[in-house]
Formats: C-alpha cells, structure tokens, sequence
C-alpha cells in the first residue's frame, strides 16, 4: 500500500471514529460535519472527498462502524452460550461507559429514534443492526436447549432490557442499573432453563 493510500485511509477512518462518537454521545440530531472534523483533524475539503453524499453518508458509515463493534461481541460470544454472552455485552458496555465518563450510548438506539428530519436511512439500517443482534441471541439460546419461540422472546427480551440499562448509567453516570439488569436476566435465563428441564414445580396443598 502505497504512503498516500494509507493517509487517505487514515484520515477516513479517523472521520468515521469521530462520526461514530459524536453519535453515541448526541444522537443523529447532534452529528455536524464541524464537530467531525474538530474531533478527527481533518481538513474540510476532506469531507466531500471521502463522503461525497456529505452529513448523510457519515452518518450511515458512522453506525455501520459503530454498531460493528458491537456484532463482533456478539457474535465472537454467541457460540458459548446465551448467559455468556449477556455477560461479555455488559463487559463491553462497562468498559465504554467507564472510559467516555458515562457520555457514551448505544449508536444504534440513537440511530434507530432519531428525529424525522435525520437519513431516512438510519432507521433501516439500524433495524438491520438489532435484527442481526436479536438473530444471534437467538441462536445461543437454540444451542442452550430452548425451542426457537422461546429463544427468540429470550432474546428480544435481553436486547431491550440491555439496551435499557444503558441509558440509565448514562442518566445516573453508574453502571450498577446494567449489572442489576444483568444479574436478572441471568435469574430468568436459569429460570427457564429450569422448567425446561423440569417443568413447572407443583405446590402441593394441605
């Protein structure tokens, strides 16, 4: 690779890791090409160079970028199991929380309840996002045993529980509402995994 492919290549992806900051911190509504460049370095006649559909494809690359990060949790965690990788999504989240002081959110959600006036876009590719999410919950539940409606409403419930939690840390700059959240979702999770093994106990009346 030649010195000027790499610096082209430098200078988009520091405009991308600043887009995706700016995201998770503002939401879509708070994404401006001033504030992306301020944060990455970049000169202004870069922006049309490396986005040339402007505000509206940094914000588009900006999530996939974003929520990226995230699916690699996910799914490098999926094959060992659904509490497993509940646990590796709050590591995660705990890490990022810590290291923005509590101003980091999720992109994703961010993207996904974006004022009208934002890419249309977003809200498509944010719900692709979640899908692909909710998809491999569902598969490490399948691996842990369960039918695959069950698994499925597993997964969609730790997803919004999670995704939840997230913005009470930030609301409260703590991370003890996601280790709560976590804590019972791990509770429900060994629940179910109980009646199914064993099905519902019976109490017997005197």
């Amino acid at each position: 690779m030649t010195r000027t492919a790499t610096k082209r290549g430098s200078t988009r992806t520091r405009m991308l890791i600043s887009a995706a900051e700016v995201l998770r911190e503002r939401g879509a509504a708070g994404l401006t090409i001033d504030e992306v460049l301020t944060r990455s370095g970049a000169p202004r006649g870069s922006v049309y160079y490396h986005f040339p559909e402007g505000r509206n494809q940094i914000l588009i690359e900006a999530l996939q970028y974003a929520g990226e990060n995230i699916t690699a949790v996910i799914d490098e965690a999926a094959a060992k199991g659904g509490i497993y990788l509940v646990r590796q999504f709050v590591e995660f989240w705990e890490e990022l929380l810590a290291e923005s002081d509590f101003s980091a959110g999720c992109p994703v959600v961010a993207a996904a309840i974006g004022s009208a006036d934002d890419e249309p876009r977003l809200t498509s590719v944010a719900g692709g996002i979640f899908k692909h999410w909710r998809d491999a919950l569902t598969r490490a539940f399948i691996a842990d045993g369960f039918q695959d409606a069950d698994a499925a409403s597993l997964a969609v419930m730790c997803i919004a529980s999670l995704e939840g939690a997230v913005v009470l840390c930030r609301s409260t700059r703590s991370a003890d509402p996601l280790r709560d959240v976590a804590h019972q979702l791990e509770f429900l999770i060994k629940s179910r995994e109980f009646v199914r093994r064993f099905g519902v106990p019976t109490v017997e009346r005197s």
